[in-house]
């Protein structure tokens, strides 16, 4: 009995220190990171960039794979079924890791089926229109809405994703009527936008920065408290003649569940390194990201605060009828 207990206590012994030494060892091949939308828009710049800036301190490369459809759910639920070998990370936004949720029947549980590793930041939205459309600032637009009731189209990358809900809000603030397009992420979304197939967009600033500074967008105004130091002529909403109209999106960083709390802890210490690097903070800046606080970094403080906007916004798309196709 004694010596089938040692034998016992070695072989766990063993795997533990198996499961720590791989830990140690971790990354010694390429990582893969999810976008949930195809390529170009927000997300996928800032996967990109991080991805690069993982690299050297990982010393592995940080792959990205888009899987676009049905607002983000469909690349999450790619990354909640993959290996919890901290080989696959899930990054995203309030859309994909929160708001869907409410949206679709999931076959996977956002707040259970992946490990948090990192609130990453936020960002304003920006109310753009195609450079065609005959209005030419905020007030102008409104004006042009309420005379002309559901005849503009606005794209969003996907039903209930951010862009709808602040577009809903929009339109019972300012008592327009517009059509919602979706598409399959906001790179799609743009290329209608650039061709004149919509008429305007309501989504993060970062998307459109390039394309404004070209003038081949109207920009009428940022959704944050204050002007962007990236792009300071364009105005608030508050300045623009809709006070208190504010809307935002964030991002975050996640793995399978599972995965073990070592490479998480790694892969976090890894991200507010980087996050605290000033190029990384100017790059930020320049994209109109607000880096989140050091002090809510931590996979706990996610995970916190995925739960908090479920309860805020959950019963707000119950209560306006939005249910994803």
């Amino acid at each position: 009995m004694r010596k089938w207990l040692t034998t016992l206590v070695a072989a766990l012994f063993a795997l533990g220190t198996t499961g720590l030494a791989a830990a140690q060892d971790y990354p010694t091949h390429p990582i893969t990171m999810i976008v949930p939308f195809p390529a170009g828009g927000a997300t996928d710049t800032l996967a990109r960039y991080l991805g690069e800036q993982m690299r050297p301190i990982l010393g592995q490369p940080i792959i990205i794979e888009n899987i676009g459809g049905a607002a983000g759910s469909i690349g999450v639920g790619r990354a909640v079924r993959a290996a919890p070998d901290g080989y696959t990370l899930s990054i995203g936004t309030s859309t994909t890791h929160m708001l869907t949720g409410g949206l679709y029947a999931l076959s996977f549980d956002l707040l259970k089926d992946l490990e948090p590793v990192i609130l990453i930041g936020s960002e304003p939205l920006l109310i753009v229109g195609k450079k065609s459309f005959p209005a030419d600032d905020l007030k102008g637009l409104i004006a042009w809405l309420k005379a002309n009731p559901d005849k503009a189209s606005v794209g969003i990358a996907g039903v209930g994703a951010t862009g709808q809900l602040a577009g809903i809000s929009f339109q019972k603030v300012t008592g327009t009527k517009f059509q919602f397009v979706p598409y399959r992420g906001n790179g799609p979304a743009m290329q209608d936008l650039l061709a004149g197939q919509i008429d305007f967009m309501m989504e993060p600033a970062s998307n459109f920065k390039s394309l404004v500074a070209a003038g081949s967008l109207k920009p009428f105004a940022i959704t944050g408290e204050k002007r962007l130091p990236s792009s300071p002529n364009i105005p608030t909403a508050d300045e623009a003649g809709l006070p208190g109209f504010f809307a935002s999106l964030w991002y975050g960083l996640w793995v399978p569940k599972g995965t073990s709390k070592d490479i998480i802890a790694r892969l976090n210490a890894t991200m507010s390194q980087l996050l605290a690097h000033p190029q990384v903070r100017d790059r930020f800046a320049e994209l109109g990201i607000q880096i989140t606080p050091l002090d809510q970094q931590s996979p706990e403080a996610l995970r916190a605060f995925q739960k908090t906007e479920m309860d805020r916004w959950w019963p707000i798309i119950k209560a306006s009828g939005l249910k994803g196709e």
